[in-house]
């Protein structure tokens, strides 16, 4: 994974994801949309997801480059 992808990844799960829970959530029960537990429960899981994927990731690279020091 390139340092660009890994930067727009991290921006999406800190950023982008928990803003679209949070505005699906509140506009869906403003508007007794009736899978708004639903949706808000899908974008979480899948910030969750990515959030471990990067993580891992980040993991991965600090310990290649703490070898090669």
């Amino acid at each position: 994974m390139t340092n660009k992808t890994y930067d727009v990844l991290k921006w999406i799960v800190i950023t982008v994801l928990p803003a679209l829970a949070a505005i699906v959530g509140t506009i869906g029960t403003a508007t007794n949309w009736a899978h708004t537990g639903i949706a808000v429960i899908i974008i979480t899981a899948l910030d969750t997801f990515v959030g471990t994927l990067i993580g891992v990731s980040g993991i991965n690279y600090a310990k290649e480059n703490d070898d090669e020091l």
